[in-house]
């Protein structure tokens, strides 16, 4: 059995991708996109038929609302493709806009559910700042689900957790790149490799405390730099994955084995943390890691729906 079958069997594993068509490929449940990825796609000419349709089905739409649809005729798209859930990003621009972002996904569902599409099968993402994390526990309260991304620490995750918030997505890769920068010379792969991974530590950090604590929000580990990574996070309740480390794995027959087990966090000794908007703000300032890659993520995403709507305008 190949080592992607044998992942699917202690993981759901995710697509990480806007492109549809290299999905069928690999059978995901679910799949992920963010302005990145949708960029990526809406530039090749497999899918320059959806975007002309879209633009010509709303022809006095502001670049705003142009996004918006872009964004839900990929994830209808997408939903013909997984059996399960597409997660879809709100404006990267509103993440410390708490009435901005609820708005916004609201909009997302509603244009979803006018195209026959229940709310049950999206993610609205938000960034893990302080703002998009009151949003998502107003939303959540509606009954629209949401993925939280941009986590690069613990106080994130408990945050998003006390929110109510179905799904996590805290970056394995992006933890990792800011450790091998920081460490320059230091940085050995002997060192930090495999278990020792920081980003993969990260991850293991936070499915202890969900489970020490019965916490029914998921934890999808995200940002993969290399299939280490993946097979070190098996058993986590979901991987998403780019097409490209997805094939890596269906190529190869390396036997996998679960390496987070809910019953291991059990007997653990974790103390529970009690959050406000003060103590979550310093926790992340302390973390240098976690505050750089939150800005700079949000930053990245922000300067790509600008070009996306350029491109989508012109």
């Amino acid at each position: 059995m190949d080592t992607l079958s044998q992942l699917k069997r202690f993981t759901t594993v995710v697509a990480d991708t806007g492109d549809f068509e290299r999905m069928r490929q690999f059978q995901p449940q679910d799949a992920t996109t963010n302005p990145s990825l949708i960029l990526k796609a809406v530039q090749q000419s497999t899918y320059s038929d959806l975007v002309a349709s879209v633009k010509r089905a709303n022809p006095h739409a502001s670049p705003s609302q142009l996004i918006d649809r872009v964004l839900v005729a990929f994830g209808g798209e997408i939903l013909k493709i997984v059996p399960g859930r597409v997660s879809t990003e709100v404006d990267a621009r509103l993440s410390f806009d708490t009435a901005g972002t609820i708005k916004k996904a609201k909009e997302i569902i509603a244009l979803y559910e006018s195209a026959g599409i229940a709310r049950s099968r999206v993610l609205i993402k938000l960034a893990s700042t302080w703002e998009s994390i009151v949003a998502a526990r107003e939303l959540e309260q509606e009954g629209i689900h949401c993925n939280m991304t941009l986590l690069f620490s613990l106080v994130q995750a408990v945050a998003c957790a006390d929110a109510g918030a179905r799904l996590i997505s805290p970056f394995v890769g992006r933890i990792s790149d800011w450790y091998k920068k920081s460490l320059g010379e230091q940085w050995s792969a002997d060192k930090h490799a495999g278990p020792n991974d920081p980003g993969v530590q990260s991850v293991q950090s936070i499915y202890m405390y969900y489970k020490h604590f019965d916490i029914a929000t998921e934890i999808m580990g995200a940002s993969f730099r290399n299939t280490s990574q993946i097979l070190e996070l098996a058993g986590c309740d979901l991987l998403t994955i780019s097409p490209e480390l997805l094939a890596e794995l269906q190529a190869a027959s390396i036997e996998v084995s679960p390496k987070l087990i809910p019953s291991a966090a059990k007997g653990a000794e974790i103390k529970p943390m009690q959050l406000n908007q003060l103590s979550f703000e310093n926790d992340l300032a302390k973390n240098a890691m976690a505050s750089e890659k939150l800005s700079e993520g949000i930053k990245t995403f922000c300067a790509d729906i600008e070009k996306l709507e350029v491109l989508l305008t012109a």
